[in-house]
Order: C-alpha cells, then sequence, then structure tokens
C-alpha cells in the first residue's frame, strides 16, 4: 500500500482510500488532493514520488488549465468593483483590438471561449509564449475564426493572454502580479502565476502523457513546463503552478460565495452562460459560464450552481456553492486528455459521498 500523509476528517475517508488506490496502483506516480467545507480543510493529503524524492507537503506542480479559474476569478474581482464590464467590447480597455471585424467582441466571450481566437494564426512559434507584447498584438491584429459569441471553441493557451491584457490594461498590473497581490497572498495560498526562482526545488516536473491525441498538445509539450523560460513566464491559461491545498483554498471563495475576494453577487455571475454544446475545439459538450465550466450533459455534477474545470493531464477543481464544498486534486503523471480525467472524477465522487454521510 502507497504512504499517503497529510490529515482527513473522518467523515471523508473515501477520499483517502482513492487517492492509497491510485497511488498503489500505479495509476498516480505522486499526488495531491484537498477538501474544503466552506473555508475550512477536511481534507488535505498527498503522496507519491516525484523526479528528486517523495511528494511532499510543500510539493507543487505546472497544473496546466486550472490556472484558467485563477484567472477568472482576477476578472470577477475587477467586475464586482465596477472596474470591469463583461458586455463591453474588449476595444474599450484594449483599443488596439478593435481591428480585423472585432469592433463587437465583448469581454465575456473572452471569458467562455467564444471570441473566436482559440491560436494564433501569425508567425508564432513555442519561445512567443514568454514575450507578452508579441502574443498579445498578434492576437489583438487577427481576425477571428468564427462569429464571435455564437460558439465556443476552447481557447487553451489564448485565454491567458487575452482575459490578462485587459486585466493589465485596467489596472497597470500584469496578471501574475494582480493575482499574488489580491489573491494568492491576502489568502495565503502557494500558488503561482509566473514562479519564482526560490521554489524550484519544490517543483515536480509531470511526467508526459503516453498518448496524447489531438485536440491535446504534442506529448513533448509537457516536457516544456520543466523549462525555467515556462516557469518564470506568466502563462495564465496553462502556466500555474501548485497544489491541490492551494487550488481548493482560492477556489473555495467561489463555494461560499464569494469569501473576501467577492460579493455574492459578484460570485453569482460566474452562472451568466456563454454556450452550452459541442465546443468547436475540445469535440466534447461544453457549457461555460464566465470563466469556468458549469454542469451539463458533458460534466455531469450533483448540484446546479457548481463551477468546475480541469487540467491537461488529469487536475481538477469542483466548487458548488450548493454544498459549499470544494475539491481539488493535483498530480504528476498526466493522462492524455485536456480537462480532466477518471482520476480526479473519482475522488470528487468520494468527496460528495462523504458531504452525503456528514
Amino acid at each position: 500500500m502507497a504512504d499517503v500523509e497529510g490529515f482527513c476528517d473522518e467523515r471523508f475517508t473515501a477520499v483517502r482510500e482513492a487517492l492509497t488506490a491510485n497511488l498503489s496502483s500505479g495509476a498516480d506516480v505522486g499526488a495531491s488532493v484537498a477538501v474544503y467545507l466552506g473555508d475550512e480543510p477536511v481534507v488535505d493529503l498527498w503522496g507519491g514520488q516525484t523526479q528528486d524524492g517523495p511528494w511532499r507537503r510543500d510539493t507543487i506542480t505546472n497544473v496546466w488549465s486550472i490556472t484558467k479559474t485563477m484567472t477568472a476569478l482576477c476578472a470577477l474581482m475587477l467586475a464586482d468593483r465596477g472596474e470591469l464590464d463583461f458586455h463591453a467590447p474588449v476595444a474599450r480597455y484594449w483599443p488596439e483590438f478593435a481591428v480585423a471585424g472585432k469592433e463587437r467582441v465583448e469581454v465575456r466571450h473572452l471569458m467562455g471561449h467564444t471570441a473566436g481566437l482559440p491560436k494564433w494564426t501569425g508567425r508564432f512559434n513555442g519561445a512567443d509564449l514568454y514575450d507578452w507584447e508579441k502574443a498579445t498584438s498578434l492576437l489583438a491584429a487577427q481576425e477571428p475564426e468564427w462569429e464571435p459569441g455564437t460558439e465556443s471553441g476552447y481557447h487553451a493557451l489564448t485565454q491567458g493572454y487575452l482575459v490578462g491584457e485587459v486585466v493589465r490594461r485596467i489596472t497597470g498590473r500584469t496578471l501574475g502580479t494582480f493575482f499574488r497581490e489580491e489573491v494568492a497572498g491576502p489568502l495565503g495560498a502557494d500558488f503561482h502565476i509566473g514562479l519564482p526562482t526560490e521554489h524550484d526545488h519544490r517543483v515536480a516536473h509531470v511526467i508526459p502523457p503516453e498518448d496524447a491525441p489531438p485536440p491535446a498538445p504534442p506529448r513533448h509539450m509537457a516536457e516544456v513546463s520543466w523549462t525555467s523560460d515556462w516557469r518564470r513566464a506568466e502563462i495564465p491559461a496553462a502556466g500555474g503552478h501548485g497544489n491541490a491545498r492551494s487550488v481548493a483554498r482560492i477556489q473555495s471563495v467561489m463555494a461560499t460565495g464569494g469569501g473576501s475576494l467577492l460579493s455574492a453577487a459578484g460570485c453569482e455571475r460566474v452562472f451568466e452562460q456563454q454556450s452550452d454544446g459541442v465546443d468547436r475545439v475540445l469535440g466534447t459538450w461544453v457549457r461555460f459560464g464566465l470563466g469556468y465550466g458549469l454542469p451539463s450533459r458533458g460534466l455531469p455534477l450533483p448540484n446546479p450552481r457548481t463551477v468546475a474545470w480541469g487540467g491537461w493531464g488529469g487536475s481538477i477543481v469542483v466548487a458548488d456553492l450548493d454544498a459549499g464544498m470544494t475539491v481539488s486534486y493535483v498530480m504528476n503523471r498526466m493522462a492524455g486528455g485536456l480537462t480532466g480525467d477518471a482520476r480526479g472524477a473519482g475522488l470528487v465522487l468520494a468527496a460528495y459521498a462523504g458531504l452525503a454521510e456528514s
């Protein structure tokens, strides 16, 4: 049996058992799972191995698209303060954006993956991900691939630059700086968008997926996250580093109706539906609110007032406003899917089983 460390409220022993089973079977190599009820942790577990030894309490890793939920939270906070209007044209905040048929693209279209800008169509290579000005300028110049607002097409990497540039234009701060100063810092959460050098020794390298069919990126893309260039860069759709504890701590704000960061009304805006159908990029049914996935036939969740999203390889976070519960799972062994897999789903179901018994 695999050794699992941390604590687990006795109501949620099924979560510990599920993580132990994943590690013992080899489905997981190293992983962490956390459950919050309200703003209180009831599960904080970790175990397994990294490239340097045991997965420890302070181990962090690249969580890919879980980062999108952090970026969305920043935008929701600005909207709650009256500094950002989701129904305003993007060009109100970013004038250079109003070209090539994007004059009427609204901020909500960026949040809901309906802006028609799922990838860069100009000359763009991997190193350009680290050049914020180039990445955003190219997006501002290009034409949408479809009529904005009519359907979703997952903006796997571009969404972070699009929303992040709007945040920068409003606040004068980069997305990573705003997040650090307004979210992670006040909450005491060990999550980073743009990782400082002093944390490198704590990073568990992701293990690339054995099979990564389209629309997932090619397998070698996972290895890019091992580099210092990737860690230092602010890649607000995919470059965040954290663990289950930090992810759950931050997203518990959503499950508690805004917590210390949002008003209740500001939190509820996440449920403003932006799309509901087969996503052009993912090829699966997705229902997007403002920055998060909502319950749908493609993402069945027990309660309607729940938001969730997963990262490439298997990480996941679920924040249930009806139950006041947040569940997060972060791991280093990647599967091929873009938005979570059975390991995380099993842990989420185990948490709901514990909730039912409490």
